[in-house]
């Protein structure tokens, strides 16, 4: 169950990432390192916390070796994506409110639903 959760949140940051890499690689190089929604990964994950009482929910390995975290607040329901780059900077990706464990069972094979 919680491996399905996990991978069903890999997926939506992974599609995320993947929109963002329509541009250049070069290109993304440059705005990341522009962003003002940038900073250490130490930073970002103690803003998370500490702001919002966010903690890690699930993790994955994007294109060109970025990783893809998801944290939110069980309390508050707020939540964050971030991608973390080969170099350390970590950026924030999207965020929002209502963040729901789920555990969702897969469809029958040959279901299309």
């Amino acid at each position: 169950m919680m491996k399905t959760l996990i991978n069903m949140t890999i997926g939506l940051g992974i599609l995320v990432l993947a929109a963002q890499q329509v541009t250049a690689q070069t290109a993304v190089q440059t705005q990341v390192q522009g962003n003002r929604n940038c900073a250490p990964r130490t930073l970002v994950v103690d803003r998370l916390a500490q702001g919002y009482g966010e903690t890690r929910q699930s993790i994955g390995l994007g294109a060109q070796g970025a990783v893809v975290e998801v944290f939110a607040s069980d309390e508050t329901g707020s939540w964050t994506i971030t991608v973390t780059l080969p170099n350390g900077l970590t950026c924030l990706v999207a965020s929002g409110q209502s963040y729901e464990t789920l555990a969702e069972a897969l469809p029958p094979a040959g279901n299309d639903a």
